[in-house]
């Protein structure tokens, strides 16, 4: 059988990317490499294994929300829009929407290429109406997708609190990308993860069987694999937990002992118990969220939560 045919649009950064960015990190003091760079096709697996995790509370509390939301979530955005969704991953909350929101047509954005292509060609295949478009971008860049200005009606979703990736400021820069996108008038359907218990957020990201911290290695498999490099990934364990006072919890890349490594002609010294910062995930109350997002020319239009503040879903109206 073959493959059902999407529209794919491909502006995947490549490795020169991933090069410079980890070269430029690993300089830098202290030591850090972007989140977005977890996401090769392996990384992109095993965050979808994190999604089924007991103690990963975001996934399964975001898709209860969406399914109590839905009706009045349609009445609210109306039919027949661009449904562009950002990290689309394996595409399984947008599914939750399809069938109810009716959108003309579908837009996943994903910088794991091979994982977005798997995704959609399925989504092409189960809704075999829907207008399914692909783009392979790095979005904490760039939003210029020539699907995107095809149609008015335009409403963006962003699962999974993964504006909680970006410092503040960042976030906000990000924000200012897609209501430029919607060209100013438009919806943005969004996950934001809640202030909560210090507890359930250090077992949301040290879980019990592990697959955070390979998670969070593989991003040495992937620099030693694609990059001229001698990095030892057995060399690090992972270290996650919760900063109080800048309100995010820190994913750390801890090297057991005193090391020097290699990428390409480039050497980085490392101390025992010095430490890769890999990932920030801010957590937000609503009232924070509000202030960023008003920064991007966003108002809340409406917020949903599960019955013990968990997690929110917030559809955004650019104002």
């Amino acid at each position: 059988m073959t493959s059902p045919a999407i529209k794919f649009y491909d502006a995947h950064p490549g490795t020169g990317d991933l090069r410079r960015e980890v070269i430029s990190g690993l300089t830098s003091s202290p030591k850090a490499i972007p989140p977005k760079f977890f996401y090769d096709k392996r990384g992109s697996e095993l965050f979808d294994a994190i999604c089924e995790l007991p103690e990963y509370y975001q996934t399964r509390t975001e898709m209860d929300i969406l399914r109590n939301c839905t009706a009045e979530l349609v009445r609210l955005i109306g039919p027949d829009c661009l449904l562009v969704e950002l990290g689309s991953g394996a595409s399984k909350k947008v599914r939750l929407l399809l069938e109810e929101l009716r959108p003309s047509s579908y837009l996943g954005v994903d910088i794991s290429k091979e994982f977005l292509l798997s995704s959609t060609r399925r989504l092409a295949s189960d809704y075999p109406w829907l207008d399914v478009h692909a783009a392979c971008v790095d979005f904490s860049h760039t939003l210029d997708i020539p699907h995107c200005e095809t149609l008015d009606h335009k409403v963006s979703f962003f699962p999974g609190s993964s504006i909680g990736n970006f410092d503040p400021d960042d976030a906000i820069d990000l924000l200012l990308r897609i209501a430029e996108m919607m060209d100013m008038n438009g919806h943005l359907l969004i996950g934001v993860d809640l202030k909560k218990d210090t507890g359930i957020l250090n077992s949301a990201y040290n879980d019990a069987a592990g697959v955070t911290a390979e998670f969070n290695l593989n991003l040495l498999t992937r620099i030693r694999d694609e990059l001229d490099s001698d990095i030892d990934p057995d060399a690090f364990v992972h270290h996650a937990f919760y900063n109080p006072a800048r309100g995010r919890i820190e994913m750390h890349l801890v090297s057991t002992r005193s090391q020097r490594i290699r990428i390409e002609d480039h050497l980085f010294e490392l101390s025992a118990g010095e430490t890769i910062h890999t990932e920030n995930s801010y957590k937000y109350t609503i009232e924070e969220f509000a202030e960023l997002a008003a920064a991007a020319g966003f108002h809340q239009q409406q917020v949903w939560t599960d019955e013990s503040s968990l997690f929110s879903v917030q559809l955004l109206k650019t104002i």
